[in-house]
């Protein structure tokens, strides 16, 4: 009995083992990395696709301020639409050193502490409106209009 039990454990333990997952190797593609490259913007050369330009900055999620502090979208950029309170005073707070190494040690990464989110990526609950950055992070609406990170990643 004794030996069939081993004998068992033995075909089960060298099954689980073989069945190993190795992630797909990701595509990159370096392009070349010469400085000669200028970029002019569309929207002052061609005033037809100002209004574009300002479709699409309306349609994408922003960041405005990352978690080191620092502000990545002055006010004039974000839609005119949107009517956010834009206090930069309490934006430009970073997380502390603390909180950077709790969020870099659980997450492998700082997400941004403060985004501004369109109305149609928004979701809703009974809690309030959110949005769910990379599939990992929630962000929660603010009375001023912006999204902040949910407490629980940093705490």
């Amino acid at each position: 009995m004794k030996k069939i039990l081993i004998a068992c454990f033995c075909i089960l333990f060298c099954i689980s083992c073989a069945k190993k997952t190795v992630p797909s190797k990701p595509n990159y593609s370096f392009g070349n990395n010469n400085s000669n490259n200028t970029v002019t913007d569309t929207a002052t050369t061609n005033p037809a696709n100002a209004d574009s330009v300002k479709t699409i900055s309306a349609n994408t999620v922003m960041i405005i301020s990352d978690g080191y502090g620092r502000l990545l979208t002055p006010q004039q950029n974000l839609p005119p639409d949107a009517d956010i309170k834009y206090n930069s005073l309490q934006l430009s707070k970073g997380f502390t050193t603390q909180q950077r190494a709790n969020l870099q040690a659980r997450y492998h990464t700082v997400p941004p502490r403060v985004i501004y989110v369109p109305q149609q990526y928004s979701l809703s609950s009974l809690k309030g409106n959110y949005y769910i950055y990379k599939k990992k992070f929630w962000y929660w609406k603010k009375t001023d209009g912006l999204y902040y990170l949910d407490e629980k990643y940093y705490l």
